[in-house]
């Protein structure tokens, strides 16, 4: 009589195991009616100071994540017995080939590789269902609505940075890899200044905080520092503005390629001399920003380093060394002399400038790959971002850890934060762009429109598009609200792939 031997036994008990499983899974798929049933009628019973309709949409919100979770358990079940039987075959396979020659040998070895990968590889799949998930359910507990505004189309190639003023008037700059900074009326969309003092693309722009200056950065190892003058044009009528739901199956329509083949903007005055150039750098100047009060500067470059300016003479102030690879970024304290640079070496730096006397420097290595930027809040936080696919925020106070990390699925640009209402928002490789409160919940992902998603060079005409939201739970804003103003920096960043240079 042949005897079965011991891996054929344990396919046979792991089959009937799935079978009888099987059956039980019908079996509860059969009842589950019954048993919703049956928990509505528990539930109308009991007293509650919840109206009826909101109880039942609650019952029905636990039942569906009841139900996830149940069949998270089963296949939970079911991968636990296929590793169980890769790790019986494992050992059944070691005993056979035990005493073999050096041939037999390294096929054991092959076959035991083969069967580690395949067990991690269901781990892995166990692990990722449960982060899509357990994402899902944070997903539906805050959504936001948004809705395309203005396009502000005249730069003849990508654009890097937008920027908004803190005073009054209000306008939206743009810096671009055409060499050139522009100056929008947020509510037109007109062009009301053109910056065309750089011999290289214009990497960043930003306002200062009490005066009519802008700050520019550029690929032609310079910053420059120039003054403007602007009067707004008559506000335009959104009446006819339609709402469309800011989803992830949702996605705008596109105007006509004709709409950004113009000549760029009529009657647009142009600045070319600027008021104060800061040099010193020999590299790329890819980010610079203001310190608390406008009097001095800081700009970070491909040279490895962060330079310290004083506005009024045009001075180096310090030299800040230490970073091992090319600077990707820079961003100053809204409310203290403090800076952060982000770099290619995988961290980040927080420079202290509070004491005149000594400046004080610290590293961070939250990341593994490029750090890609990394900005402050209004309050005690830093949020970086990082071509690793995350996302972290940080407690000035205790840097040792992240309070939240934000896990994504396509490396992560420069990164913008509102100030008011302390949102995030992460422009992606992939031409995403999405929403995160501070607690890394996920609250929308603005759409990407069906022409562009294959597309891999700058948007058609070096197009700027602005998009707001209207988050539940506020009142509603329309039109484009002083709010939302800090959500337009980053929003398109790196949607292009110009050379910075």
């Amino acid at each position: 009589m042949p005897v079965e031997s011991g891996s054929s036994a344990a396919s046979r008990q792991a089959k009937q195991k799935r079978k009888s499983h099987s059956l039980s899974i019908r079996r509860t798929n059969s009842t589950e009616q019954e048993r919703a049933g049956l928990q509505r009628e528990i539930l109308e019973g009991q007293d509650s100071k919840l109206p009826l309709p909101l109880r039942t949409n609650l019952l029905d919100l636990f039942g569906q994540i009841e139900r996830e979770f149940e069949n998270l358990y089963i296949e939970n079940i079911e991968l636990r017995r296929e590793i169980e039987t890769l790790n019986d075959r494992l050992t059944a396979e070691g005993q056979t080939f035990d005493g073999g020659d050096m041939t037999k040998g390294a096929l054991k070895t092959n076959k035991c590789h083969s069967t580690s990968q395949l067990s991690q590889k269901l781990k892995t799949t166990y692990k990722a269902s449960t982060s899509k998930i357990v994402s899902s359910f944070k997903a539906t507990t805050s959504r936001a609505v948004c809705q395309l505004v203005k396009e502000y189309v005249g730069h003849r190639d990508g654009i890097w940075d937008l920027s908004v003023t803190r005073t009054l008037p209000v306008v939206l700059g743009t810096a671009s890899a055409d060499h050139s900074a522009m100056l929008w009326s947020i509510e037109t969309g007109k062009c009301l200044l053109k910056y065309v003092g750089h011999a290289g693309s214009v990497n960043s722009i930003k306002f200062h905080p009490t005066e009519q200056m802008a700050l520019t950065a550029s690929g032609d190892q310079t910053a420059h520092i120039w003054r403007f003058m602007v009067q707004l044009p008559a506000p335009q009528s959104v009446a006819d503005i339609t709402q469309t739901p800011c989803d992830d199956d949702v996605d705008f329509s596109d105007k006509d390629e004709a709409d950004g083949d113009g000549d760029g903007p009529n009657e647009c005055p142009s600045v070319r001399t600027a008021a104060t150039t800061l040099r010193s750098h020999q590299g790329v100047v890819i980010a610079a920003d203001w310190l608390v009060g406008g009097k001095q500067a800081v700009t970070a470059s491909w040279d490895r380093t962060a330079n310290l300016y004083d506005v009024e003479t045009s001075e180096l102030v310090h030299s800040l060394t230490g970073h091992d690879q090319e600077l990707t970024h820079c961003c100053t304290h809204p409310t203290q002399r403090l800076v952060v640079t982000s770099s290619r070496d995988t961290t980040f730096r927080l420079w202290d400038f509070r004491d005149p006397s000594i400046h004080s420097v610290n590293v961070f290595q939250g990341h593994t790959d490029t750090v890609t930027s990394a900005v402050f809040t209004v309050g005690d936080n830093v949020v970086s971002g990082s071509d690793d696919r995350t996302v972290k925020v940080w407690d000035l106070k205790n840097m040792r850890s992240p309070i939240a990390t934000i896990r994504t699925d396509s490396a992560v640009n420069r990164i913008s934060v509102s100030v008011n209402q302390r949102i995030i928002a992460l422009p992606h490789d992939n031409r995403q762009v999405r929403l995160f409160d501070m607690s890394g919940v996920r609250l929308a992902r603005l759409p990407r429109s069906n022409r562009q998603v294959n597309h891999q060079g700058p948007w058609p005409g070096g197009t700027v598009t602005a998009l707001p939201c209207e988050f539940s739970g506020s009142a509603p804003e329309h039109g484009i609200c002083p709010i939302h103003h800090d959500l337009f920096v980053g929003l398109l960043l790196q949607c292009n792939y110009s050379s910075p240079i």
